[in-house]
């Protein structure tokens, strides 16, 4: 079969097409003949060598397709998540990580990992939801309780999972803001669902995103890793969600200003099978759109679309077509 295969950790120029063997089923597990992936920034980690995924490699996390019985499906990448909701058990991995991840024709998954592709949704739109699906909603729910009326800003609106949060937190009733380096991606915010927005290149733009919410928001949701910005964001008693450090890996914290705001500061990553399943049934509750695709490329095109990826100028999700 027909695969991206990562011999090297570095550049995109590693991602290279080639055929490799096609996955023979294992006990427990089923052979998705994959119609789409969907790239995520862990796969730029996973090609850089952060997670010493073994070489060679097929790497990717998300995807949806369509199993031996005819039943199209779509991938949860989250493995051995445990019994536990707190946290993962401690053999917990990401699909793409250590075992053949979705940029290939096929892969195999466990059997529990395979859920019924979405109605309506397209081949792209499925194979984008799954990795940041799980994950906004774990953020802004299991973790931050977001209610309706309650205030949302979501940092950097041109992301999957921004853009999944904006998505989500407007179908749940709450007023969504963003921050962008660009106005067109903070239009582009507002036109799925978010109020308004601020540019955080702008000098200090948390008093500004005050501004648009009565005394700063109830909840923040922090993917790159702005702690000390972020929570200048919140209101009195607001809870600041962490789920990324592409900005920054430490940052300092003012320890008294904290407790006396009162503050909640909470970690998050990719969900459970629990937190996949409660985010389908939310969509199908709620009048929630497809996932923003922003642009496709041919599997054997990966290299070209990490790049694309990386260059920070897409609003939503980069997929590949199989």
């Amino acid at each position: 079969m027909r695969a991206v295969v990562l011999r090297e950790f570095g550049s995109t120029g590693c991602l290279r097409p080639a055929e490799v063997p096609s996955p023979a089923g294992r006990p427990g597990e089923v052979v998705v003949r994959l119609r789409a992936s969907a790239l995520n920034w862990h796969d730029v980690l996973v090609r850089q060598g952060r997670y010493g995924s073994p070489l060679p490699h097929v790497p990717g996390a998300d995807g949806a397709g369509v199993l031996d019985t005819g039943d199209e499906v779509v991938i949860l990448p989250s493995l051995g998540w445990g019994a536990g909701e707190a946290a993962p058990a401690s053999g917990f991995e990401i699909l793409g990580d250590h075992r053949p991840g979705t940029y290939a024709e096929a892969v195999s998954v466990p059997a529990e990992n395979v859920v019924p592709k979405p109605r309506g949704y397209s081949w792209a739109e499925a194979a984008a939801l799954p990795l940041v699906g799980v994950t906004a909603f774990r953020a802004l729910f299991t973790r931050a309780g977001l209610r309706s009326g309650e205030s949302l800003l979501v940092l950097g609106a041109g992301g999957g999972v921004a853009t999944t949060a904006v998505l989500l937190g407007a179908a749940a009733g709450a007023t969504v803001c963003v921050t962008s380096s660009s106005d067109a991606k903070i239009e582009q915010a507002r036109e799925i669902g978010a109020t308004a927005g601020v540019r955080y290149t702008e000098p200090d733009w948390p008093t500004a995103a005050r501004e648009l919410t009565p005394g700063g928001f109830d909840v923040v949701l922090d993917p790159v890793g702005a702690w000390q910005d972020s929570l200048r964001a919140l209101k009195p008693g607001g809870r600041l969600v962490v789920l990324g450090a592409s900005r920054a890996e430490q940052v300092p914290l003012d320890v008294r200003s904290f407790y006396f705001g009162q503050f909640s500061l909470l970690g998050t990553t990719m969900g459970s099978p629990r937190d996949f399943a409660a985010l389908l049934a939310f969509l199908a509750e709620h009048d929630v759109p497809p996932p923003v695709v922003d642009r496709t490329f041919p599997l054997d095109e990966a290299a070209a679309a990490h790049e694309y990826l990386e260059s920070g100028d897409g609003f939503g999700k980069v997929v590949l077509t199989h």
